[in-house]
């Protein structure tokens, strides 16, 4: 008889439940985050498992990969797609457990992509990179307001990159914000170093990785933005059409409509936030670099919010992006923002 098994996965436990074809729990059972110990568990249902679905949480994948090097078949849950349960009065960890394995039995469970184990450790190491550039913006913007109040003059990102220990001195006459400046512009420093160290680290195979080459066509995408893409989103094919790639990439409104009347909004934190970020900074360089989409770029910021005609450029150029991920060639400007 077929089985079908649910973890529902925290952060120090795992609760499993394993329901029969017609729907009764054959097992119900908290575990400590032990692959061993969750094997074990599992073992006596072996043979008859039809599927093991585990949460999409934060920490999911030391579990999906255990699961999958022991031969048992692993399906990652997409929990914003989970249709919730109705009629019952209290729910806790044993029910949502019982509810994925259910879902499964009835062919309802709706699934995530698991990212490719080879390849995780480069995307992840790219977020960490993402994640040193934002601090170190927000680290030049604290001395930038440091300088407003001191001097009433704005101070631009280029002269922060030459300012002087005199200018300093001579700027700040209280040591207190002295200090502070001085602190902020050294840790800056030191995120510098850690993000060209990452950089260099990157060799030129990977810089030169074939899938790489239609999507540094298009203007402002060079191999660190452009790898980031690549590895974010993954086998591209999985998207069926490229509105489904530009959805994940949260770059279409969240809004619900019926009867040509909005009805309310969805979860616009739905897809990947990493992908937003990039191809909102491929927007960003596209518009410095490439004349006819700074032209397209002003002429739509001159009817709407600037923030708007920003994510416009990025729909565009995300969607050009998806069809050169998944057919090759070169980006045509005109054919994108005529």
């Amino acid at each position: 008889m077929p089985l079908y098994a649910a973890c529902d996965l925290h952060s120090n436990n795992t609760v499993l439940a394993v329901l029969d074809e017609a729907g009764s729990l054959k097992l119900r059972q908290r575990v400590p985050n032990d692959l061993d110990l969750i094997g074990a568990a599992l073992a006596p249902f072996r043979n008859q498992l039809q599927g093991v679905a585990v949460e999409s949480t934060y920490n999911a994948y030391w579990l999906l990969d255990g699961l999958d090097r022991a031969g048992y078949p692993t399906r990652m849950v997409n929990t914003l797609a989970v249709p919730q349960y109705a009629g019952l009065k209290q729910a806790d960890d044993n029910t949502d457990a019982r509810h994925l394995a259910n879902l499964m039995r009835l062919g309802l469970l709706p699934t995530a992509y698991i990212y490719p184990r080879p390849q995780r450790g480069l995307r992840d190491l790219l977020r960490r990179r993402m994640l040193l550039v934002q601090q170190s913006v927000r680290l030049l913007q604290s001395v930038q307001g440091y300088w407003a109040r001191a001097t009433g003059q704005r101070l631009s990102a280029n002269a922060f990159r030459h300012l002087t220990r005199q200018q300093l001195d001579t700027t700040f006459v209280d040591p207190s914000e002295l200090f502070a400046v001085a602190t902020l512009m050294q840790s800056w420093l030191y995120l510098q170093h850690r993000i060209d160290a990452i950089e260099h680290w990157l060799d030129d195979t990977v810089r030169r990785r074939p899938d790489l080459a239609a999507l540094r066509t298009v203007p402002g995408i060079g191999p660190i933005l452009g790898l980031t893409i690549v590895l974010e989103s993954g086998q591209i094919q999985r998207f069926e059409h490229v509105g489904q790639y530009t959805s994940y990439c949260r770059l279409v409104p969240a809004h619900r409509v019926s009867n040509g009347k909005k009805k309310g909004t969805g979860n616009r934190k739905c897809g990947n936030r990493y992908l937003a970020w990039a191809w909102i900074e491929a927007a960003n360089f596209a518009i410095r670099f490439a004349p006819p989409i700074k032209t397209w770029y002003q002429r739509n910021a001159a009817r709407k919010p600037r923030v708007v005609a920003l994510k416009a450029v990025a729909h565009k150029l995300a969607r050009a992006g998806f069809h050169l991920l998944r057919d090759g060639g070169r980006f045509d400007v005109q054919r994108a923002f005529c």
